[in-house]
């Protein structure tokens, strides 16, 4: 772990340092990498020595080139995109994101068709072979000038390989970086949007939409680039190629030509499928993923509440419609795969077949000419053509959803600078409402974020006029904070200035907390800020919007997550200490902090009801005093609201702040370390590629599919040797034998291994819902849906295609090699030594190769971490203006990510050179070999070496190429394999299973119960002894990191603990989870709603009436909110239920412990952000609905918990105290006596007074039960 946490601040620093920077490349200087990229000296092949000793590393990459940086891409793109913008609007039109792309790229992607030279190559190569084999016709050995004009052709032959090696590497290196450039330039505008959306334009996407566009559409960038350009090469080509067959022939190759123009508008329309299904399933994967995305952030909920079940079918069913369309989409490719290998032997025979019955006589020349010209114009016209046509109707679909996103509506921000002048008379003016100058206190729970989200521009206005005069900071009621250091969240961009940062530290209660932490403050806060209390997060998340030399604070509700103590010390030490001086605005539920404010603003439904000073209001007869508890005995207040904040607060200042900090390192010492993305070493096994073909057929499918392909190689043997037997009947029965063969095979073939990236898909997601929560600790959220987007994506459809043309291509190599060994066996020396030389290339190669793709596949992790964690945090990263640094960021992620796919095109290029060398090579040795045996040998024989010898240049390289490319994307294979075959968790169900009424009374009884959220973590609660007795409503207090949270965690066994704990009698660690989690109910800390209809919220499994949702939803006050959505009951949630506020989505959560109408009831700081009138309606509809049930309350207030049964006081993770209230209230050495006198006078003997009520009417209860026995 400790390695994995040093890799991470590595990387961190990294980051951090290469955005004030520059960082030096590894071997040699960037600008040396262009020369020499194709001969391979200087840093390819250093790279390689290195691969082949050791694993790389991220520190073995090479700088990003300055013309690929992602900034530079995307702020040029974004130039021709706003351009396209203006114009659009002025001509009344949509804008074109493919007429800006044209424009930003168009003119150096059009030039790099000069490499498109290679066609003409392949089609100069027959010609040659035909002049050659016409010499060996005519076979004269005195004639000197036919062979000198042989040697001349042969040469031809081996200078057109080695140019069309030359072209081909230049061609494909270029290509594929454009559309690399264009997919880091979308990437980077993608981001920039997300950071400018606005909240309506929020409700309209969704964290899986964009995750999915820049994990799968923007790789269609990539992959159109390399096809475009034959979309015109293909035509002229096929134009040439009639022209030469002509010449040939004659009129016969009409007839071969027509199966050609047959085939090109069948695969034109097969492109228009293929979009038609990408718009469709690309509209699942982002559905999918979105799903994906909210079970990962709320995986707690789901395991305490037991509804894996329902998710995974959820997950399941659009994993199912997915998987439909792109079944679909693979049965077109397969399609078109099979008319690649397939019509060359239709033509061919065809054309042939035709050329006889005219009455013409076949010659080896003109068989072989026109065979290998057939073989050239089929590469181009029914392989990549198709697959152009098919990728650029793809293309059009992924820009299309792109420019949807890019055209949402955009948040307006002025960028209005102040003078010092105004900076000193900050203050914010709403329009015939309220002038606000200092601080200002709202006490209910919805409209007063509203009000906040309005001042700071998030909530546009339609009416009235809202001017802010100052430079706002902001702190979220929800506390939020990003992956990276806890000194580089507080900081946030600004530069450090110790005696500051330490006067910060102290005043938000962290300075004990920095200390006791094992990194300080340089310790690494985890993704959704995972590795800290909820706390510790708010005051991190304070301290933020304190360090900020800001003119005006916004604080929404940040004493809420701590307790009284921690809470009475911010405020004192930061909010009217720290901050006194500057105007603050600050929403709370802590009533007892109102008589500080200088003016106290009352919202009901929207509306201001009251406004003015405590005294006035107390005094206005308005709703407003009875939200407070009035004490006569409470000191007169006085004009000098500072004075009596000081006076109130000073006794009990020292002990506030250093009693706040007693148990933090509980809290502290239970942080998980982010652990290192993990990845695999050494060879992908052949134990992997079992089990990736096993999760999609059974062993006797996959011997079918064996058997399907055992007649390839034959049929390149049979029909090349009925060729040179001039037998044409034996070749139409050939034929068809072979296409239908080949249709039954690759369907088969594509069947089977969709199915398994549908089983592993489905097996990793189980695997995560198993897992205990540990794992969502330690791994970011991106590095999760890195797996089930990127890496699912490659199983969809990159990895089968591949998979599918290398089986193809390896069976007909092995004709090839079968029938030239027949003719000619001592072709055999030759070709057993290249065969071994490739297989050796191919391990030198995967050995380095491997490793850069493993590389591609982590660093592309932080850049959806960065997404996701930016869009939770949007509010507060543009309340900072911090839009560009978090932009700058994202850029750097990318520039890593783009370092490890550059390394993977040059070193692809590097093994594609060699490929093609040795090729190039072993086909002059072949035309050397034919003159040395041309005494014995026939003209056709010669002819179907030769051609064979040039076949093998593209087939054979191209093969090794795929093998290696289709190991390549095994990582992906690999990684989610490793991702389904995670540590589970206990069983859901066992034999053992509790009786149906269990648990009929509710008995808990902890017995020396220790626990830890790992076997190697710290123990958090210690030999905690309590039993809680039926029906008893016990209230559970304790500072931050004292192990409140613990004992929820501990009974649901989150994690496993040590001990005993019984429920009824029954032991919970023998019996099912799922039987233990579904007969509890529990109200969370964090609220947590998912995408779907407020009934699928509330009632997941179906097993409630009407009736029966909308009494619950009566119950907890949400009936008319309700009714009011367009759809009532079956209105569809935004994302994570944001168009809810937090308060109503606790509310939610109540309404469905109500439903479950368990025996056993938590609730965690469940009232923490609603107003205290909410509060005491829900803490009454506690009392009432679970009179008959065990009530565990963990709460910070402790009104919420005063007239519990038995108060359980915590501190590091042990107990400290467990009585009831009014005797815990009576000792004044007890530790809630001396928390309760930290809230003042009047509420302390506020809280006193409802104790010995509790216990009067307890105690008459219990002789009232006495008399009745």
């Amino acid at each position: 772990m400790q390695c994995g946490s040093a890799v991470y601040i590595r990387r961190l620093l990294w980051i951090t340092a290469k955005l004030f920077v520059k960082r030096q490349p590894s071997f040699i200087h960037v600008t040396r990498i262009r020369p020499s990229i194709f001969i391979g000296k200087d840093w390819v092949t250093p790279l390689f020595s290195i691969g082949n000793k050791r694993r790389l590393e991220e520190d073995d990459m090479y700088q990003v080139l300055p013309d690929d940086a992602s900034q530079g891409l995307g702020e040029e793109l974004q130039r021709y995109w706003d351009k396209e913008v203006r114009m659009a609007a002025k001509e009344l039109r949509m804008p074109k994101l493919t007429k800006a792309i044209v424009k930003c790229y168009g003119k150096p992607y059009a030039v790099l068709g000069i490499f498109s030279f290679t066609e003409v190559v392949k089609v100069i190569q027959p010609v040659f072979l035909g002049k050659l084999i016409q010499y060996f016709e005519k076979y004269d050995p005195d004639n000197m000038d036919a062979l000198y004009e042989a040697f001349g052709y042969a040469a031809g032959i081996s200078l057109s390989t080695v140019a069309l090696t030359v072209l081909q590497i230049h061609y494909y290196y270029h290509v594929l970086r454009t559309g690399m450039k264009i997919r880091v330039a979308m990437c980077h505008m993608i981001y920039n949007k997300a950071l400018c959306l606005s909240s309506a334009a929020m409700g309209r996407t969704t964290t899986g939409q964009i995750v999915n566009l820049l994990s799968n559409d923007v790789n269609r960038f990539d992959e159109v680039t390399t096809n475009l350009h034959y979309l015109w090469i293909a035509p002229l080509q096929a134009v040439v190629v009639i022209s030469l067959l002509w010449y040939e022939i004659g009129p016969s190759c009409l007839a071969g030509v027509a199966v050609l123009l047959f085939l090109m508008p069948l695969q034109t329309m097969f492109g228009k499928l293929f979009g038609s299904l990408r718009s469709k399933t690309a509209v699942l994967t982002d559905s999918r993923i979105r799903t994906m995305n909210e079970v990962v952030s709320g995986i707690r909920i789901i395991k305490m509440y037991a509804w894996e079940k329902p998710f995974s079918a959820l997950v399941n069913e659009v994993r199912r419609e997915e998987i439909s369309k792109i079944m679909s989409s693979s049965y077109l490719r397969g399609l078109n795969m099979v008319s690649f290998f397939a019509a060359s032997k239709i033509i061919v025979f065809i054309t042939f077949a035709v050329y006889v019955l005219l009455g013409n006589t076949i010659s080896a020349s003109r068989v072989f000419v026109a065979v290998s010209l057939y073989g050239v114009i089929k590469i181009t016209v029914t392989l990549f053509f198709p697959q152009a046509i098919e990728k650029v109707f793809e293309t059009i679909i992924s820009i299309r959803r792109i420019k949807n996103f890019l055209l949402l509506d955009e948040i307006e921000r002025p960028n209005i600078r102040f003078t010092l002048e105004e900076k000193k008379d900050a203050s914010v003016e709403i329009k015939d409402l309220i002038s606000i100058s200092q601080r200002t206190c709202l006490p209910s729970h919805l409209p007063q974020s509203s009000l906040l989200s309005a001042i700071l521009g998030e909530l546009p206005h339609d009416k009235g006029v809202l001017r802010v005069k100052g430079q706002l900071t902001y702190a979220s009621q929800q506390p939020w904070v990003f992956p990276g250091t806890i000194r580089s969240n507080i900081l946030f961009g600004k530069e450090l200035h110790p005696q500051k940062y330490e006067k910060v530290l102290r005043a938000c209660a962290l300075k004990r907390d920095m200390e006791l932490l094992p990194d300080g403050d340089l310790t690494l806060i985890g993704d959704r800020g995972a590795t800290l209390s909820g706390g510790q997060k708010a005051r991190v998340n304070l301290a933020r919007a304190v360090y900020q030399d800001a003119d005006i604070y916004l604080l929404d509700d940040p004493l809420s997550a701590v307790d009284a103590e921690v809470g009475r010390h911010l405020f004192e030490q930061c909010i009217c200490g720290i901050l006194k001086n500057k105007p603050r605005i600050l929403v709370t539920h802590q009533l007892q902090y109102l008589q500080a404010a200088n003016q106290i603003l009352v919202l009901k439904e929207g509306h201001v009801v009251a406004r003015g000073t405590y005294s006035e209001l107390q005094h206005s007869g308005v709703d407003f005093t009875s939200l407070l508890k009035r004490d006569e005995e409470e000191e007169p207040q006085t004009n000098n609201n500072h004075s009596v904040v000081k006076h109130a607060f000073s006794q009990n200042s020292i002990s506030s702040h250093t009693s706040s900090m007693h148990s933090v390192k509980d809290g502290a010492e239970q942080l998980p370390v982010v652990a290192e993305e993990s990845r695999s070493e050494g060879n992908i096994g052949a134990s992997l590629y079992f089990k990736y073909l096993n999760a999609g057929a059974s062993i006797l499918v996959m011997l079918g599919t064996v058997l399907l392909s055992c007649p390839l190689p034959w049929e390149e043997a049979w029909e090349n040797r009925v060729m040179t037997d001039k037998s044409p009947s034996l070749c139409s029965g050939l034929t068809l034998a072979s296409v239908i063969f080949g249709f039954a095979r690759s369907l088969l073939m594509f069947n089977v291994l969709v199915k398994a990236a549908q089983s592993l898909h489905n097996r990793m997601f189980n695997s995560i819902l198993r897992t205990p929560v540990r794992f969502f600790d330690i791994n970011p959220i991106g590095r999760i849906l890195n797996r089930f987007s990127k890496d699912i994506g490659q199983l969809d459809s990159m990895l089968p295609n591949t998979f599918v043309d290398f089986s193809q291509s390896i069976l007909q190599n092995i004709g090839v090699v079968v029938v030239a060994a027949a003719v000619m066996p001592w072709i055999l020396i030759p070709v057993v030594p290249l065969l071994i030389i490739f297989l050796f290339l191919r391990r030198y190669f995967l050995q380095t190769s491997r490793d850069v793709k493993r590389l591609e596949s982590t660093t592309q992790s932080p850049v959806f971490s960065h997404l996701s964690s930016s869009l939770q945090g949007l509010w507060t990263i543009r309340a900072f203006r911090a839009e560009e640094r978090f932009q700058n960021t994202f850029d750097t992620y990318q520039d890593l990510h783009t370092e490890s796919w550059f390394l993977f095109l040059v070193t692809s290029r590097w093994f594609a050179l060699r490929l093609d060398g040795i090729c190039a090579a072993f086909v002059t040795v072949t035309g050397k070999c034919s003159y040395l045996f041309q005494s014995g040998l026939e003209a056709g024989a010669v002819g179907l070496v030769l051609s064979y010898a040039v076949t093998l240049l593209g087939n054979f390289q191209w093969t090794i190429r795929q093998s290696a490319e289709m190991e390549n994307m095994m990582t992906s294979v690999e990684r989610v394999v490793e991702y389904s075959e995670l540590e589970s968790e206990a069983p859901w169900e066992t034999q053992k299973r509790p009786p149906p009424e269990w648990p009929s009374q509710g008995l808990i009884t902890f017995d020396w119960v220790n626990f830890s959220y790992s076997s190697d973590g710290p123990v958090v609660l210690k030999d905690i002894k309590a039993m809680f007795r039926p029906k008893e409503k016990v209230g559970i207090v304790g500072r931050t990191g004292a192990g409140k949270s613990s004992l929820a965690s501990a009974l649901f066994r989150l994690a496993e603990p040590e001990g005993r704990i019984y429920i009824d009698g029954v032991l919970t660690s023998e019996i099912g989870l799922h039987d233990l989690r579904q007969k509890m109910s529990i109200i969370p800390q964090d609220p947590v709603l998912f995408t779907g209809t407020m009934r699928k919220n509330l009632d997941p499994f179906h097993q409630h009436t009407d009736e029966d949702l909308w009494n619950a939803l009566q119950e907890v006050q949400l009936k008319s909110v309700v009714e009011e959505l367009p759809n009532k009951m079956e209105t569809v949630l935004a994302e994570s239920g944001s168009n809810f506020s937090v308060g109503q989505r606790q509310l939610v959560c109540l309404a469905r412990a109500i439903l479950r109408k368990n025996r056993i009831l938590i609730i965690d700081e469940a009232t923490a952000n609603v107003d205290p009138r909410t509060d005491e309606l829900i803490q009454k509809t506690i009392r009432d609905k679970f009179r008959e049930c065990t009530v565990l309350t963990i709460a910070h207030r402790l009104n919420t918990i005063i007239d519990s049964d038995r108060i359980l006081v915590l501190g590091a993770g042990m107990i400290q105290e467990f009585d009831e209230p009014y005797v815990l209230l009576q000792n004044q050495e007890s530790a809630l006596y001396r928390t309760v006198q930290q809230m003042g006078k009047a509420e302390a003997a506020s809280l006193l007074e409802s104790a010995k009520q509790v216990s009067t009417d307890t105690a008459s209860q219990h002789t009232h039960s006495l008399n009745l026995t």
